[in-house]
């Protein structure tokens, strides 16, 4: 299938590596983004494995993604003194490449021309016989071939085509934001636990941000009621000690606070009609999961079984198809992160530590990414009819795209 007109919700990751492989594929993808901006900073996220490598490079984007790694070394865990108890090697959280959310976004925005659409948002969506009738926020109403919901884990488009998806908890919840840089830290990290709760402060690329997260059961409140959201944050860190009250101070007025669960999407299907899921909009793994990585490759398959196949149903049902094995591995191994992230009794926080201990001497990096990292997922080779892998990516139009319905 050529030339079909895609509309991809949402401009993070998910949907401006799909973009860039549709339009190698003669398609033609329109990104819409509920921010009025592409969004700097936020977490670090981690490439590890051949296959997400591997994709990296046929994007033509590694060297780009090298270029602007975290370096990120090794996270002291301490005590409430700030007494060194063990230490978490980079290689368990960073992959083989780090790289922070918000770079790796730039660096794939600039790779796909394709026209993006800031401050909006799906309202609706009808399928009629020849496509999608869409509805926003703010723009006219238009028609696409398809729509591919890659917004992420609260995706506006699952919750219209695959209405009463629930979440599955994870048990925890956490916060990121940045805080000032006094704590001596140069490419690295401090990290203090107590049952249930766990604080994480990190630096790299010049900015230091600290991570809070808690056990929990599921909770009730509005993930657009940030007020609330630092409520139960300082809630659940009240009365602790170490640098614990500087962070909540911080907390209060960090512009990029992010709140969050961990919890995973698990759907019995990919597709519904001409509506398809990538990412974590469609099969978010959880901490641990590498869904950076697994969105990818998922961009990639979905656009290469497009390309290949005479009828999007069919495309829709081997992208599926080749994909679920790979995110059942990912969401099996996100599903035992948190007895290493929140501990939530003393003895498991001295069994994680005596853990990290053993793991800092394994000889090298390569061995611990290779017993994290699931078995790897096989990349077909789609042939694309204008292929330039591995050459520097097309130039993409200046400026700020037209909203749908402008003229090309």
């Amino acid at each position: 299938m050529r030339d079909l007109d895609v509309l991809i919700s949402g401009g993070g990751i998910a949907g401006p590596a799909l973009a860039h492989w549709l339009t190698r594929h003669g398609c033609r993808a329109t990104i819409v983004e509920r921010a009025p901006a592409l969004r700097p900073g936020g977490q670090a996220v981690d490439f590890r494995g051949s296959a997400q490598l591997e994709v990296l490079d046929r994007m033509g984007v590694r060297p780009a993604v090298e270029d602007a790694q975290t370096h990120m070394g090794d996270i002291t865990i301490v005590d409430a003194g700030g007494r060194r108890l063990s230490s978490i090697p980079s290689a368990l959280f960073s992959g083989e490449i780090e790289i922070l959310r918000g770079a790796l976004s730039r660096i794939l925005h600039d790779a796909s021309s394709s026209e993006y659409v800031f401050d909006d948002s799906i309202t609706s969506l009808t399928e009629t016989a020849d496509g999608v009738r869409v509805t926003f926020d703010r723009s006219p109403p238009r028609t696409f071939d398809l729509v591919v919901g890659a917004d992420g884990l609260r995706s506006k488009v699952r919750e219209l085509a695959f209405p009463a998806t629930e979440l599955h908890h994870l048990g925890l919840y956490g916060a990121i934001f940045s805080v000032p840089g006094t704590y001596g830290l140069d490419h690295a990290g401090l990290m203090y636990s107590v049952p249930g709760r766990c604080a994480t402060i990190m630096r790299t690329g010049g900015e230091t941000r600290a991570a809070l997260d808690f056990a929990s059961p599921p909770l009730a409140y509005d993930h657009r009621d940030r007020r609330r959201q630092r409520e139960l944050i300082a809630s659940a860190f009240e009365g602790l000690g170490w640098e614990i009250p500087s962070l909540l101070s911080s907390m209060r007025t960090a512009e990029d606070f992010y709140f969050a669960p961990a919890a995973q999407v698990v759907l019995p299907r990919y597709s519904r009609g001409r509506v398809a899921l990538l990412g974590d909009a469609g099969y978010a793994p959880g901490p641990g999961g590498m869904g950076t990585g697994l969105a990818l490759i998922g961009a990639y398959v979905l656009a290469g079984e497009l390309a290949r196949a005479a009828d999007h149903h069919t495309a829709f049902a081997r992208y599926e198809q080749t994909l679920r094995p790979h995110v059942e591995a990912c969401q099996k191994q996100a599903r035992g992160a948190g007895k290493y992230l929140v501990p939530q009794k003393r003895t498991q926080i001295w069994r994680r530590n005596q853990t990290m201990r053993l793991l800092s001497r394994l000889p090298g990096k390569s061995l611990i990414n290779r017993l994290t990292a699931p078995k790897p997922i096989a990349l077909e080779d789609y042939a694309a009819p204008s292929d330039h892998r591995g050459s520097a990516p097309a130039p993409r139009r200046s400026g700020t795209a037209a909203r749908p319905g402008a003229p090309r």
